[in-house]
């Protein structure tokens, strides 16, 4: 890894991280076939893999379509993936017709998902996670698919038991939890019937400045605000290093699907968590509750085996995350609601 920043002191800044491609990576993309199309391009993560999955080509020295769809609500949000060199198309991808419309690209990244707020409006969440995926799986049937999940589709499991493993049987709680199982099981479905080449990203929690666990607690060491400890133990992992993985995943497709959960290699403790932020802002965590004996936890041991360990230490975000904090800078105002343990999000 190259030599890191003691602090990221701008948003254009933190993309050139969030975006850096690694060598392993490049290498991947001069062997890849065929273009990429990333649905759902204007998420928190989406813009930050597009632009990787551009800078690995230039740095492959190859020439690829990479197309970013979305909504695009926001024109700014459009023309920022535009300056990357990426391609975007409008358009709202529950509509079939639009769906059906979009170009044939052998490489399908699907970002597409509701969590904030979906327990306020229940049957969009079921389209966006469930209905929608089906109509993925279907109109990229010949294509390859990586599709982000997510760990809430296990249970919550003790501890010291390492975290949840892909042979695992999911036991989604609430609502929201068990439209993103849904989401799995429509990719399955396809991968099945069609034959379709796809893997699964169940993930917990990506983090960077300006949203994440890492940040929700952050904020409210800062504010003076209590800090339940009810969930009290958590996986994160860097968004720079999320992005290398999952653009990587497109050489660990399948038919039948394969699943990988992607998280970082520490089972984290928020009580050591705030005291550390706390020490960082000078002022004393508030605590309520008292930590359950079980949490929702991902293992990611599979993956490590197939791209090795994530390079960012936590603590460099943490000390990132205190400074851009203290500087007042943007937030992308996305709560992850980690302390959650009924599933209502």
């Amino acid at each position: 890894m190259n030599k890191l920043p003691d602090k990221i002191e701008s948003e254009e800044q933190l993309e050139e991280l969030l975006s850096r491609p690694d060598t392993s990576t490049i290498e991947m993309f001069s062997r890849l076939d065929g273009d990429l199309i990333f649905l759902g391009v204007s998420g928190k993560i989406g813009q930050s893999l597009a632009n990787m999955a551009k800078r690995a080509c230039d740095q492959a020295g190859i020439n690829k379509r990479i197309i970013g769809v979305a909504k695009f609500e926001n024109k700014e949000a459009q023309q920022k993936i535009e300056r990357y060199g990426i391609e975007t198309i409008r358009g709202d991808l529950l509509d079939p017709e639009f769906t059906k419309s979009l170009p044939d690209i052998r490489n399908v990244i699907f970002l597409a998902g509701m969590k904030f707020g979906s327990t306020s409006n229940l049957a969009m969440t079921w389209a966006v996670n469930s209905y929608l995926p089906a109509i993925i799986a279907n109109n990229f049937r010949k294509s390859r698919i990586a599709a982000f999940s997510t760990g809430c589709v296990y249970s919550l499991v003790q501890v010291e038991s390492g975290g949840s493993l892909e042979t695992d049987l999911p036991e989604a709680i609430g609502e929201y939890a068990q439209s993103c199982l849904g989401r799995e099981r429509m990719f399955e479905y396809g991968s099945i019937r069609n034959k379709t080449e796809t893997v699964l990203i169940r993930l917990n929690y990506a983090v960077e400045m300006r949203y994440g666990v890492l940040v929700d607690i952050a904020l409210k060491v800062k504010n003076n605000q209590p800090i339940d400890l009810s969930m009290g133990y958590f996986n994160v992992i860097w968004q720079g290093d999320l992005n290398n993985i999952v653009l990587r995943s497109l050489e660990q497709v399948s038919s039948p699907a394969n699943i990988l959960n992607i998280t970082g290699p520490e089972i984290l403790s928020v009580r050591e968590v705030a005291e550390k932020f706390g020490k960082l802002f000078k002022t004393r965590p508030v605590f309520e509750n008292k930590e359950a004996k079980t949490a929702l936890l991902n293992n990611s041991a599979k993956a490590f085996k197939i791209f090795g360990k994530p390079q960012m230490p936590v603590d460099q975000v943490i000390l990132w995350i205190s400074w851009w904090l203290k500087e007042e800078k943007d937030l992308l105002g996305k709560p992850t609601h980690f302390e959650v343990r009924d599933g209502k999000y």
